[in-house]
């Protein structure tokens, strides 16, 4: 495809969706998620403010047998409800993986597990997240969810995925963008 015909369909990876409060599905209540692929063939998203409080990244690299570094690891991330025992690595993009997917010029995912042993040798991404399961919609359905306004659509930050506190990332990533998402409801009306 010639790059100056993209369409909309090919611009949301990389893109942040915010829940709304008109979000009808409770397990998106507040979440903010990552675009991480979207075309005619459906969407896939990771979840980026939702830490699993039952498991650590020390239990992670512990059960697949690899050190467990120093340095203070991120949180396990309840990435989505599809797939809820595949794992995913959100990381910077500084660091090269053999099978990755890059999602922005900075941002890039894998599934392989040399970045996870990387990462206990203290040798994997500056910057990273690990995720179990993720987001996904067939063809159409992600679109017809964005005309409900249950999601709103904003260019994706690094520093939000990566640096935000986690109960903070839904606001500041809307507010980023110049949304107050907490008086949304208040000023979206129906004509």
């Amino acid at each position: 495809m010639n790059p100056e015909n993209k369409t909309i369909i090919d611009t949301l990876t990389g893109s942040f969706l915010i829940s709304t409060p008109r979000m009808p599905d409770p397990r998106f209540s507040e979440q903010v998620l990552y675009i991480c692929a979207h075309s005619h063939e459906g969407a896939m998203a990771l979840v980026i403010n939702r830490p699993n409080y039952f498991l650590s990244m020390d239990e992670i690299l512990r059960g697949a047998n690899l050190a467990v570094p120093e340095k203070k690891l991120p949180p396990v991330y309840n990435g989505g409800p599809v797939e809820p025992t595949t794992a995913c690595i959100l990381f910077s993009s500084e660091y090269q993986s053999e099978q990755q997917l890059s999602v922005s010029s900075t941002i890039s995912l894998s599934r392989e597990a040399s970045v996870l042993e990387d990462i206990a040798r203290s040798q994997g991404p500056e910057k990273f997240l690990f995720l179990l399961g993720y987001a996904g919609w067939g063809p159409g359905q992600l679109e017809m969810e964005l005309i409900a306004e249950g999601w709103l659509v904003v260019p994706g930050d690094d520093a939000i995925i990566f640096d935000v506190p986690d109960p903070d990332k839904w606001q500041r990533a809307a507010m980023l963008y110049g949304i107050d998402i907490s008086t949304y409801d208040d000023v979206v009306g129906n004509a």
